[in-house]
């Protein structure tokens, strides 16, 4: 048996070795996930089955308004903080194609023409060398597949942080419009309160000038008149506030962006919130902290591969010669072939530590893939108690706006009878308008809950839109 054929009988042998995997193999950590949410559904929500009736893509389109879905459309576009998200999924593709160009041999040339020589002119020497040369790291231990596997789960986790950030920013874009939607209304009731006022100070100067009423119940009037237009005054600046936000969130300068005023407002839209068990697959947030604990698994593996030895394969060939016309014929041929075999035998427990900081790494990842599933299941029960209170304290407050108009309509008629005084009327305008500013308060948080429930429940994203290990080398 010659050399040649024990080379490569080594190396074949080597390759086949490459099955092999060291560390532990990978599994889906347990989460706490209770048979069902604590909090009824409120009024228009309901549970439903896995996929019965669940929100898809777009979701804001069940608010049924064209203006904010045009908005929200510029969120994936245009806001920047989603195409930094962007671009760092990117980075991590890129990352998994470095880590796979390892089970990849490299090959390198190096072409050159030196000269060399004693000391006299007749000694100079010239010598054109063309080496190309093959090495090859063996992944017998699978460290590399380990390494190609950790980045390309990081890479599934970044995917999965980009569509929570597109989820977090329209959500957001969302909550400012409703926002400003409930502003917009509230300015159109104290318009109105406006009118009603100026119409009591015209009637309680009519009546002083008659001699029927005092000075007093002129300026009663008059604070309360200036009083509400100060109010309507300071809406404006809340409003342009919103209206800023929701230029950035769409990626323009403020000046960019004006929003026409949409006074009328509708209750949350009927949808379903889907059973808990299935909020584990809904969430993008906790499908990338899934995905960190399975990079952070590989890397154990990766750190218990290091205890033994390297394999790798080496081969040169190439042509050389004195004489520039014999370079590419056969007799200024070489080569050379063989593996290698390399093991550290000290290093003062630096490996043993390294393993220990990979498993504390992944205690670490599982600790928060758990947090963020508790925080994702307080999150939706926050949202149906807002929902669920706030249905029921508006049916409260409708009953307070009808009581105090009734109050304000039998003290304005005893007024004009003369069998009041014009402090009581003003107190019944105050008692209306703060039970009317109620009920729009109390919608607009009430649709502002709805979003941050959508949000909580993942706004229609499931675990089955995250790239495959596949989808990521692209």
């Amino acid at each position: 048996m010659n050399n040649s054929t024990i080379v490569w009988g080594t190396a074949g042998l080597l390759l086949l070795s490459s099955a092999c995997m060291i560390g532990p193999k990978y599994q889906r950590p347990g989460a706490p996930a209770p048979p069902a949410f604590k909090e009824a559904p409120p009024a228009g929500w309901k549970e439903a089955q896995p996929n019965d009736g669940a929100l898809r893509g777009q979701w804001w389109k069940v608010y049924n308004d064209p203006r904010l879905d045009a908005l929200e459309d510029q969120v994936s576009i245009s806001n920047q903080n989603v195409l930094a998200a962007e671009a760092q999924f990117r980075e991590a593709q890129a990352a998994v194609r470095i880590a796979r160009a390892g089970l990849f041999p490299t090959v390198t040339a190096a072409p050159s023409a030196t000269d060399s020589g004693t000391g006299t002119p007749s000694s100079v020497r010239r010598l054109y060398t063309i080496p190309i040369d093959l090495a090859y790291q063996i992944d017998v231990w699978g460290s590399i597949r380990r390494g190609v596997a950790a980045n390309s789960a990081l890479a599934q986790a970044s995917a999965a942080q980009l569509e929570n950030a597109r989820l977090l920013y329209q959500g957001e874009l969302a909550a400012d419009y409703f926002q400003m939607q409930g502003l917009d209304a509230s300015q159109q009731l104290l318009d109105a309160t406006v009118k009603s006022y100026e119409r009591n100070v015209q009637l309680t100067q009519d009546r002083f000038d008659g001699g029927v009423a005092s000075q007093g119940d002129v300026a009663l009037a008059q604070t309360q008149l200036e009083t509400a237009r100060v109010q309507l005054a300071d809406l404006g600046v809340e409003r342009a506030q919103f209206e800023h936000a929701i230029a950035v969130l769409t990626g323009k300068p403020p000046s960019d962006l004006s929003i026409p005023a949409a006074p009328n407002q509708s209750p949350p839209p009927v949808s379903s919130i889907g059973i808990p068990s299935t909020l584990l697959e809904r969430r993008p947030d906790v499908a990338a902290a899934e995905r960190q604990v399975a990079a952070a698994n590989e890397q154990i593996g990766i750190a218990k591969a290091a205890f033994y030895p390297s394999l790798s394969f080496s081969a040169g060939a190439g042509l050389e010669t004195t004489v520039i016309g014999d370079l590419f014929t056969w007799p200024s041929r070489f080569w050379s072939v063989g593996p290698q075999l390399a093991e550290t035998l000290f290093e003062g427990g630096k490996r043993r530590a390294q393993v220990k900081l990979t498993e504390a790494a992944y205690d670490a990842t599982v600790a928060n893939y758990r947090q963020t599933v508790l925080t994702a299941f307080e999150q939706v029960e926050d949202s149906l108690a807002q929902l669920r209170i706030l249905s029921e304290e508006g049916v409260i407050a409708d009953r307070a706006v009808k009581a105090a108009q009734q109050s304000l309509d039998i003290s304005t008629t005893q007024y004009s009878g003369g069998l009041a005084n014009y402090l009581q009327v003003i107190t019944a305008q105050t008692s209306l308008l703060q039970n009317q500013r109620s009920v729009v308060d109390i919608l607009t948080r009430r649709m502002a809950a709805s979003v941050s429930l959508i949000q909580a429940l993942g706004g229609g994203w499931d675990a089955s839109q995250l790239p495959s290990s596949r989808d990521v080398l692209r």
